[in-house]
């Protein structure tokens, strides 16, 4: 099934599917394996200076008692601060680079795992936040986010043009649009066919991507264009669009919009 088509009869599963791969066959296949750790130093800083009302939306379920699953916690941008909140987070994190830039916590525990592999016991709420895009089989990753979940399962992902100075750098350098990535509206159709009818809240926060030198945008960007990349010109281009703020140089991606998908569980 192609990716366009009338709403009627769309198998929402099997669009998402295919714009998974479309993107990942664009990828570039000389990106070594150890992309995310290389970037974890650099994605850490980015999210760690952006604020988004996620944990606003997640207020009237928290509660000093309940426990909390983080299914793909990256840096720990949400799990360490709702920890202050809950009697104990588990962060589900696969990559390594990820992992070691999450802070040490008490009353939490950093799982080593893709969220397809964790053993994790249930918890009150299970959260999952800007993970599903590179998924190719959302339907049982979102069945175990609820089978793990007793009160609340909450899914956010972007709505719009993906934030990143790639997304801008490959209209300059191949004159193409970004390859499409699955969106909210793809997850609230596809929620529907798995028969979950969720709330849903959009957010809006600004994304500033920042970089210690220009060689680090250049990592940060390279995988993310893949075929038709050219390592003298990219870097010509990210310069023009680079700016200097202190110690870092810095790419205005602009205003982002997110939806968040919460729903109770079926028991």
């Amino acid at each position: 099934m192609g990716i366009t088509g009338r709403l009627e009869g769309i198998d929402w599963a099997e669009r998402w599917r295919a714009m998974v791969r479309l993107r990942a066959g664009g990828s570039d296949k000389r990106a070594p394996s150890g992309y995310w750790d290389r970037r974890a130093p650099s994605y850490a800083r980015i999210t760690r200076h952006r604020s988004d009302d996620f944990l606003r939306v997640m207020e009237p379920y928290l509660a000093p008692r309940k426990t909390l699953i983080d299914a793909g916690a990256g840096a720990g941008r949400h799990a360490v601060p709702l920890a202050e909140r809950l009697e104990w987070v588990t962060a589900v994190e696969p990559s390594e680079g990820m992992r070691a830039e999450i802070p040490h916590v008490d009353n939490m525990t950093v799982i080593a795992s893709t969220w397809q592999d964790a053993e994790v016991a249930p918890a009150d709420i299970v959260i999952c936040c800007h993970v599903l895009y590179g998924i190719d089989e959302p339907v049982p990753f979102i069945a175990k986010l609820q089978a793990s979940a007793r009160d609340r399962v909450f899914i956010m992902l972007r709505q719009g043009p993906v934030p990143h100075p790639a997304t801008e750098l490959r209209r300059r350098l191949l004159g193409t649009p970004d390859l499409p990535v699955p969106q909210f509206s793809d997850l609230f159709m596809l929620l529907t066919q798995m028969g979950i009818a969720p709330d849903v809240t959009f957010i809006r926060y600004p994304v500033v991507n920042r970089y210690a030198d220009v060689d680090e945008a250049m990592t940060d960007c390279r995988m993310l264009i893949g075929d038709g990349w050219d390592e003298a010109r990219a870097r010509t281009l990210l310069e023009e669009m680079l700016t200097r703020d202190g110690d870092d140089l810095v790419i205005d991606s602009g205003m982002a919009l997110a939806g968040i998908a919460h729903w109770q569980p079926a028991t």
